[in-house]
């Protein structure tokens, strides 16, 4: 490395790639105000943090609707580290995650040391933007991989060396830059639909080898009344209560799959349309499920049944 490459080095060092430097953010105030916590989530809670302390990164997998999400941002939050949000789909690469080359980095040196006399000397390069596994395993951050298995597999494979190893291999990177240590405080919460999902690969044996697994079904009568009593506090209990029952009613009667979710967007159907469209409300919520108007009909008698 000459002397030009070296300057260059420092000024990236001391201003970032682009100027600025970027620090992974907590999540702890997007969830505060809405997370639930109770018996039956703490219980969970206690698992998963459990696991991370040994450490070993963790794998919720469940049905959508389900609180899987908001579940690994409540644990993650409560570590006091940085977080750091991926969100899977089948877009993502292995750049993607360790990062890639992304443009040009440009140091400029003017020497007007004789009078009148002035040089101008400009250094190109590459430009190298981490994205965010490199991120959080640089930083000790706790890494929230959502709908983790909406990558393709071999995407994934940045992660074997960082869980097997202590290390990450960043392929883009040339010379001592490519091995990146782990941070001894980075940990890992993965989040996937189970594998009877549209658009859901079943990541390699290899991966899940390294995997604490946790699979969740939906949350209880009390757990749901409470969730959606948080997120719509407009009705009475008794109307949160009803709510709640029907969905779980219509989960055990319908070929679909009903989630919390679905009972918060009735009870948030509720405060515009009023009580006296509970029928169409929730006919509303689950139709986007159904895949024919046969198949919405059916799911009409069946509300209308239970209601």
């Amino acid at each position: 490395m000459d002397k030009e490459e070296r300057q260059l080095d420092r000024f990236v060092r001391e201003h970032g790639e682009d100027g600025a430097t970027f620090a992974p953010t907590s999540v702890e105030e997007a969830i505060g105000g809405s997370f639930v916590e109770t018996d039956e989530i703490e219980s969970l809670q206690e698992r998963m943090r459990g696991w991370l302390d040994v450490p070993r990164p963790v794998h919720i997998v469940g049905p959508t609707g389900s609180g899987k999400t908001a579940l690994a941002l409540s644990v993650a939050a409560a570590r006091d580290q940085p977080v750091v949000w991926i969100n899977g789909d089948e877009l993502i690469d292995t750049g993607s995650l360790v990062g890639e080359r992304s443009g040009k980095a440009q140091y400029k040196e003017r020497d007007n040391f004789v009078r009148g006399v002035m040089k101008k000397k400009s250094i190109v390069r590459d430009r190298w933007v981490d994205n965010p596994l490199s991120v959080a395993v640089q930083n000790g951050a706790t890494l929230v991989y959502n709908e983790f298995s909406r990558t393709k597999p071999a995407a994934n494979n940045a992660l074997l060396s960082v869980f097997e190893e202590g290390v990450l291999d960043r392929p883009g990177q040339r010379g001592q830059d490519r091995i990146v240590e782990v941070h001894p405080e980075f940990r890992a919460i993965f989040t996937s639909n189970s594998t009877e999902y549209a658009g859901v690969h079943r990541p390699q044996d290899a991966l899940l080898d390294r995997l604490v697994g946790i699979h969740l079904d939906y949350y209880n009568r009390e757990t749901e009344i409470a969730i959606v009593s948080s997120r719509v506090d407009e009705h009475d209990d008794e109307t949160i209560e009803q709510v709640v029952e029907i969905v779980r009613e219509l989960r055990d009667r319908l070929d679909l799959h009903v989630g919390t979710r679905a009972a918060v967007m009735v009870a948030e159907g509720l405060t515009v349309f009023g009580d006296d469209a509970l029928v169409e409300v929730c006919v509303d919520v689950l139709g986007s499920k159904a895949e024919s108007r046969e198949e919405i009909e059916e799911v009409r008698e069946e509300i209308e049944d239970v209601v």
